[in-house]
């Protein structure tokens, strides 16, 4: 087993593969231990493939289309042996030379995953805005006790990535599903510089999708084991307000002689009566979705055209 692995997701960075490729080299020769290189293409549209194919020792994971950052970090955790997992970008904006710093604070401090902070970032105005709504969302939902979600530059202990499956924008969330199961998370400021040589993937779709994706985990996290605690006491509240306006509506009926056809509340009790049954209901199902969920496997949500050791194909 190797001591470390090192993967970067890549899509359409053909002109940024060869300078990755020496760098992280040589700062991770230095470190005088075993290693491994794990490139992902996801897809790439431009000579991405062929420049990856150019370098020696390293392990191409060739996705049959683009699937996203989340899909192709996934693929490269489960391609990692490394007893030490560390990943980062493809467009040289991340810093190698600091991966040495993020070593040392893991083993000094006995964590098991720790993350990059791009303190003084080399980004659009339009994206450090983004980024800091962003920030605020995620603290307020996720809580994952790191200032920069965004940054891939981290190191991880195997045994805290081996269950890890992400989708979507769900890479942004990584230290919060880490930090639920328990891992002990740090971060160090790290060096961010500008892009050089191609064009960024990040958009304002992706901040909507990302959104999305963190109302998924908030939910996850707090009703994952049985989601019929939040619809089960939506639909009991529905119900419960339901049953006042069907008790104040039998009230003018018979107290005031009020026709009921001219009275909204007796619509109105049978309709919340009706929702809280549905989401009593649909809560039930829900529940049996993640029983399940949890005793059945899962299966693959995206598809490996080649693994490439060396120049061959696996």
């Amino acid at each position: 087993m190797v001591k470390y692995s090192v993967f970067c997701p890549i899509y359409n960075e053909e002109k940024n593969i060869k300078p990755l490729y020496d760098e992280v080299s040589k700062v991770m020769n230095s470190l005088k231990d075993s290693w491994e290189f794990i490139l992902i293409n996801d897809g790439s549209s431009d000579n991405s493939l062929l420049e990856m194919k150019k370098l020696k020792n390293v392990i191409i994971v060739d996705l049959k289309k683009n699937y996203g950052q989340s899909i192709a970090m996934d693929a490269g955790f489960r391609q990692a042996k490394g007893e030490i997992i560390i990943s980062l970008d493809a467009d040289l904006q991340n810093d190698p030379k600091d991966i040495p710093k993020l070593l040392k604070k893991l083993n000094d401090e006995k964590l098991d995953v720790v993350a990059g902070w791009r303190f003084k970032r080399k980004d659009p105005l339009w994206m450090l805005v983004i980024t800091r709504a962003a920030r605020f969302l995620r603290s307020f939902f996720a809580s994952d006790g790191v200032h920069d979600s965004g940054c891939t530059l981290r190191v991880y202990k195997r045994e805290f990535i081996e269950d890890l499956e992400l989708w979507g924008e769900m890479h942004r969330y990584i230290m919060a599903l880490l930090k639920w199961q328990g891992a002990k998370i740090g971060e160090l400021k790290v060096n961010h510089r500008a892009r050089v040589s191609g064009v960024t993937k990040y958009n304002w779709r992706k901040s909507f999708k990302g959104f999305v994706d963190l109302l998924y985990i908030w939910f996850w996290k707090k009703f994952s084991g049985r989601p019929l605690h939040l619809f089960g006491v939506t639909g009991m509240g529905f119900g419960f307000i339901g049953a006042l306006c069907l008790f104040w509506t039998g009230y003018l009926k018979i107290v005031k002689n009020v026709s009921l056809s001219d009275s909204v509340w007796f619509i109105m009790s049978g309709f919340l009566v009706m929702i809280g049954i549905q989401f009593f209901i649909f809560g039930i199902l829900m529940d049996l979705m993640v029983r399940t969920y949890y005793n059945t496997s899962i299966e693959n949500r995206y598809k490996v055209k080649s693994v490439i050791v060396n120049g061959k194909r696996n």
